[in-house]
């Protein structure tokens, strides 16, 4: 068996809980030895309490400790870490594999997905991308990664960093829009129901054409009249304010505005 260690608790490390069991009860040669947490309270509804620990010093050995915290505390716990030589990696997008101790051969173990608490999410769909620094610790990590999802990438860490700027833009910005829009229906008593088929096949049509031949709208056609009056509608100034610039973006199709 492959012994996997997770420390965290947060929604990046009980999703990997959750997917971890699952392939363990599918009969997977990986097992979850282990997952620290500050308060395991957070953690008792995915585990008994004899598999996880407070403390950093009762690590029991494995063969993998995946760092699943936020970004700002990864280089932080893994210099905390109690011994040498051990393969250890984080899950961040935006973090270089440089910023684990030295102390530890290191690696990433970067699932690419919005994650939420309470939400389930379909592991087996989800890209898994990986660093290491040598053949093989990645040796390794594709096989704990195989065990978990049918999507697994090498990327190293200059590629990663484009792939979370790019996530931010089709992921976060993009549900920012959908809260606008849901504000602006609430203000003028329309249900948000009615944009949902929209949003669906805006995704959906992704699937199968580029973005590029995917934008259809009034920027695109370029129809001055319709801006205008949406310009003119919008009362909040910030929204007015990213509807010129996504205007512009689209009109000048990623060039300099």
């Amino acid at each position: 068996m492959i012994k996997v260690i997770i420390i965290g608790s947060g929604n990046v490390a009980q999703h990997l809980i959750a997917a971890f069991q699952d392939s363990q009860n599918l009969g997977s040669e990986i097992e979850l030895a282990q997952v620290f947490s500050r308060q395991p309270a957070n953690l008792s509804h995915l585990l008994d309490y004899d598999k996880i620990t407070d403390n950093l010093d009762t690590l029991v050995e494995a063969d993998l400790y995946i760092i699943a915290v936020s970004d700002d505390a990864i280089t932080d716990v893994s210099s905390q870490l109690p011994f040498k030589d051990r393969l250890v990696v984080h899950t961040s997008g935006g973090v270089s594999l440089n910023a684990l101790d030295n102390n530890n051969r290191k690696g990433v173990f970067y699932p690419l997905q919005t994650f939420t608490k309470n939400k389930a999410v379909d592991f087996k769909t989800i890209p898994i991308c990986l660093e290491s620094e040598n053949a093989t610790d990645f040796q390794l990590l594709d096989k704990v990664a195989k065990a978990i999802s049918e999507k697994v990438f090498t990327i190293n860490s200059e590629q990663r960093k484009a792939l979370h700027v790019a996530a931010v833009f089709v992921n976060n910005f993009t549900n920012h829009l959908y809260q606008i829009g849901s504000e602006i229906c609430q203000e003028h008593q329309v249900p948000f129901d009615i944009l949902k088929p929209l949003i669906a096949e805006t995704a959906q049509k992704i699937m199968t054409i580029s973005p590029s031949e995917a934008q259809t709208g009034p920027a695109k056609r370029n129809d001055i009249a319709t801006i205008e009056v949406h310009e003119a509608f919008l009362s909040n100034e910030n929204y007015q304010i990213i509807y010129k610039i996504l205007t512009q973006s689209i009109q000048h199709n990623g060039k300099k505005l």
